[in-house]
């Protein structure tokens, strides 16, 4: 990312770009920088293409197209596949591509051995935006409500991401309704947050695994309903599920090496409180309980997927298991 600020600080361009990764809102960032620093509004000499069935012989015909009374022409193009399928002639004609041109592409995934990738690596540059590490959130968290002049404590950054997560796209949606929320005021609470927070599904996974340790059967369906009412996919919600009792077999056995909270946070790259809060979660189990809970849901899965079980009743059978 700092090779991208650095080109859009010194309006140096290179002459095509890769952003691809699984971080929406960063991906959505850095293509609107560059194309307000390469055309400052110019809408003469730009170009979007969108989506796999993009025209390769199309997108070369603008790129072939001089810029009109104008010092760069941009061309976008957006979800395409072309870095995990066959791009016919535009890799052979990336080098050939006029100097006033700049191609900026923007994809969720890339294949690292297909010829566009090695072709804009070598002329350009591609960079994998993927989900940011904790200490980055928070200082970018810090950084957002320092514009608006607000501050917040230590334990109220905690309650918000642990409501949130680090989807930045999220965070950003949040922190706007707290903005205005708190208008007129400096300090952002803790009942702020939860005054105007939106219930994520991450909550109702950690208390369902709660209400499992304590083998609360009927807690444990009920959240489960009421995901599902919120239009989860019963896959999706396995999923976290599964991801939250890896984490908790994690912090388990690197507490039992003599780990502390920080330590644990840093090598699992968690924000400190919710490593604190999974720690304490994980003493309701013992190593042998997660190791069955993380094989049952890998046999839950199994069982949707050879279509032994429909996905909404394999996660039913698998609460009723854990919590019996």
């Amino acid at each position: 990312m700092q090779t991208l600020n650095q080109d859009i600080k010194n309006h140096t361009f290179r002459p095509v770009y890769c952003l691809y990764g699984e971080e929406a809102y960063l991906k959505r960032s850095f293509k609107i920088r560059l194309r307000e620093a390469i055309l400052n509004g110019d809408t003469i000499n730009y170009h979007y293409f969108e989506g796999k069935d993009a025209d390769v012989r199309a997108i070369i015909d603008a790129a072939d197209t001089l810029p009109f009374f104008a010092e760069h022409r941009l061309i976008i193009v957006e979800d395409s596949g072309l870095f995990k399928k066959d791009a016919g002639s535009l890799p052979q004609y990336l080098p050939t591509m006029p100097e006033t041109t700049i191609l900026l592409f923007v994809e969720s995934q890339v294949d690292k051995r297909s010829k566009m990738y090695k072709a804009v690596s070598t002329l350009g540059y591609a960079v994998e935006l993927k989900r940011q590490e904790p200490a980055y959130i928070e200082k970018w968290i810090l950084s957002l409500l320092k514009k608006e002049g607000k501050q917040i404590t230590r334990s109220t950054m905690n309650l918000f991401l642990e409501r949130t997560g680090t989807d930045m796209d999220l965070i950003r949606s949040e922190l706007d309704k707290l903005l205005a929320y708190t208008t007129g005021r400096d300090v952002i609470t803790s009942e702020d947050v939860e005054a105007v927070g939106s219930v994520q599904i991450t909550g109702h996974i950690f208390e369902m695994v709660g209400a499992v340790s304590s083998r609360s059967r009927d807690q444990a369906l009920r959240l489960y309903h009421d995901l599902l009412a919120l239009k989860e996919p019963p896959m999706r919600i396995l999923f976290l599920i599964a991801r939250q009792f890896n984490q908790l077999l994690q912090v388990r056995e690197l507490s039992d090496a003599g780990m502390d909270q920080r330590t644990i946070a840093q090598k699992l790259k968690l924000n400190p409180y919710v490593a604190g809060k999974i720690r304490s979660q994980s003493r309701a189990f013992t190593p042998a309980s997660l190791e069955t809970a993380v094989t049952a849901c890998v046999e839950a899965e199994t069982a949707v997927k050879t279509g032994n079980l429909s996905d909404q009743l394999a996660v039913e059978l698998l609460l009723v298991q854990l919590s019996s």
